[in-house]
């Protein structure tokens, strides 16, 4: 398997794909208006559900790098390729790939991510080379994203890590097998063998069921509440800092609590005109 072997002609297609994205006509977003933010992460939440762009990890939603690069697009950030370098050993087939992020209004790199695929990792023993190098190459776009824009992913309710990093998690250590029972009657004389005691209550045996976090609905419906004009700045930063770590039931409490409020400051205002 080759590595790159031209540098010179890579950095010559990057300046070439910064001179045209510099004539791209963007959106412009005020991310230091909170207002904005939330348009723009409501806008995020909707195009990310109704196009199905997560990845349910464990009862959590993790978005693609299609969802990220949307919202780049969103504010004018587009990701570069740097470099995809093949570190291949004659046991693994390994790729690394570099990606920058282009801000197109101001003309600089606002970002940088680094990422590595393998033949090693769990699910890809089989893969080809392309795949391999090509799936480098999307976690390190993701990763980009990720290190600059982590933030608007999570107001929009989602968790801020890309789908494609929890390939990295997707190992597990196998439970270790229990010792055979006739081994530890053998450990035992046989005059002193005590009885067994009575199991447990079935309710003691049940484990415990995992949280059941906010829904992507719930979730959308706290931003959208949040947006009304009579909320203030302090409780929408408060709520969206702590938005994913809502479980079912404090988000239904959360969006009954925004509902009278506004309904109380709207009649309050309507009072007192």
């Amino acid at each position: 398997m080759d590595t790159l072997k031209h540098p010179t002609a890579m950095n010559e297609a990057t300046k070439t794909t910064k001179d045209i994205t510099k004539k791209v006509k963007v959106e412009s977003y005020d991310i230091s208006r909170s207002d904005e933010t939330l348009d723009l992460a409501k806008d995020l939440a909707k195009f990310i559900k109704d196009n199905k762009l997560t990845t349910n990890v464990q009862g959590k939603e993790f978005v693609n790098v299609e969802g990220w690069q949307y919202a780049g697009s969103r504010l004018g950030i587009v990701p570069i390729v740097e470099h995809v370098i093949n570190v291949s050993s004659p046991e693994e087939m390994k790729y690394q790939a570099k990606v920058t992020l282009f801000d197109l209004r101001h003309g600089t790199t606002v970002g940088a991510g680094f990422a590595v695929c393998s033949n090693k990792e769990s699910g890809k023993k089989f893969y080809q080379e392309f795949a391999i190098m090509s799936m480098a190459q999307t976690r390190a776009i993701g990763k980009a994203y990720r290190n600059c824009l982590a933030w608007i992913i999570r107001a929009a309710g989602y968790e801020p890590t890309p789908a494609e990093e929890m390939d990295y998690n997707t190992n597990t250590v196998a439970a270790a097998a229990p010792a055979p029972a006739v081994a530890v009657a053998q450990a035992v004389p046989a005059m002193q063998v005590v009885p067994a005691e009575a199991p447990a209550p079935v309710a003691e045996q049940a484990a415990v069921a995992p949280v059941q976090y906010a829904t992507a609905a719930q979730k959308e419906e706290i931003i959208r509440l949040l947006n009304h004009p009579v909320i203030t700045r302090p409780e929408k930063t408060k709520m969206l800092l702590n938005i994913n770590r809502l479980d079912e039931e404090r988000a239904v409490q959360a969006i009954a609590k925004l509902r009278k409020a506004i309904d109380d400051r709207e009649n309050g205002e309507k009072a007192a005109a």
